[in-house]
């Protein structure tokens, strides 16, 4: 039988890249007097996609546009937003304002200081360049305020960490690249650094990488941790502690699911199901019940081996985190639960 071989993954498009085209589009009507049909802009690494434009609509000293956020086949929560862009003559060079649904930093630790819209460093430059180049070409002084906006932002929001990181009202406008991978870990990743900055400015002594929800609402309750003191490294503990060891706090805890914090004391940094896989002969040696090496998850073997298995297993995560920290000084432990975010264990 032949198979099909599968379909590359589309990439998309960041939010940064998609405002930057509205502005650009916003700013061909009010110099130029009339909106494009499409705009094209150049990405930092020089790539050029080409917007339709969803939204338009100008009056005296202003003009708006908007972009409909495709984001490829990465499953990102903006994926169909609209960012709309509008610009207004304004003395005092280039102003970014957050306009409804787009939100405004609360909490030192980000790039962009509190009380500015969140519109990272490289969408500002993306636009900025925009401004200067449109402004040489019409003739115009770059003498402009870019609101950006994203229609029901606030409610999409609320499934991102802005709120853990101190970002108040809605998305933040993003990318480094202009691009969208799809299931991108370094985005992942990047969210976790960005939290551990957050954590690190509010002077917080204790954080805690969970692997899931489950895992996190267990860990918050036993230590009474803020929000902003949980990472969701989700299957990541390897970029968190990396991170952390070059930007580090006086205490880890990771928590997560026994099946997780197995892989993580077998010596996986990346505990994803398709990126490693639990060795089963070394797990039962570890708890010395030949038994389970016939077992096909760690859920049943733990319903098999019961409490000695998830006491093993945490203490040799321990192990391998404090391998992992060795000379930084950072003070570690480890919690697993069970699906329903029961402690079935600590190590510390």
């Amino acid at each position: 039988m032949t198979r099909t071989p599968p379909r590359e993954l589309r990439r998309g498009w960041t939010t940064g890249a998609c405002a930057t085209a509205a502005v650009k589009a916003a700013l061909t009507r009010l110099w130029g007097g009339a909106f494009p049909e499409t705009v094209s802009i150049v990405l930092p690494k020089g790539e050029v996609p080409v917007f339709d434009l969803a939204h338009r609509d100008a009056g005296e000293g202003w003009a708006e546009a908007g972009i409909v956020k495709d984001a490829g086949d990465d499953p990102d929560v903006t994926h169909g937003a609209l960012i709309v862009a509008r610009v207004t003559s304004s003395p005092g060079g280039v102003v970014f304002r957050a306009g409804a649904g787009v939100g405004t930093v609360t909490k030192p630790g980000l790039p962009i200081p509190p009380g500015e819209a969140a519109i990272n460093p490289v969408p500002r430059r993306m636009m900025t360049a925009e401004v200067e180049a449109l402004a040489a070409e019409y003739g115009a002084r770059p003498d402009i305020e870019i609101t950006v906006s994203i229609p029901g932002g606030d409610e999409i929001a609320r499934k991102t960490w802005n709120p853990r990181l101190g970002i108040a009202g809605g998305l933040s406008i993003l990318g480094t690249t202009g691009v969208v991978r799809p299931f991108s870990c370094a985005a992942w990743i990047a969210s976790i650094h960005r939290g551990i900055d957050v954590a690190r400015a509010a002077g917080l002594e204790h954080v805690a990488g969970t692997t899931g929800a489950q895992s996190e609402a267990a860990v918050q309750a036993l230590y009474g941790l803020p929000d902003h003191a949980m990472l969701d490294m989700g299957d990541f503990v390897g970029g968190l502690v990396k991170y952390l060891v070059r930007h580090p706090v006086p205490r880890l805890t990771v928590g997560g699911g026994v099946a997780k914090v197995t892989k993580l004391a077998q010596g996986a940094r990346d505990l994803h199901s398709s990126r490693t896989v639990v060795d089963f002969d070394r797990l039962a040696a570890l708890v010395g019940r030949p038994e389970l090496a016939t077992c096909s998850t760690v859920l049943n073997a733990h319903e098999i081996a019961g409490p000695p298995l998830a006491r093993a297993v945490a203490e040799k995560a321990l192990g391998e985190l404090d391998a992992m920290v060795k000379g930084t000084g950072i003070a570690v432990d480890v919690v697993v639960c069970d699906r329903a975010g029961r402690v079935l264990a600590q190590a510390s």
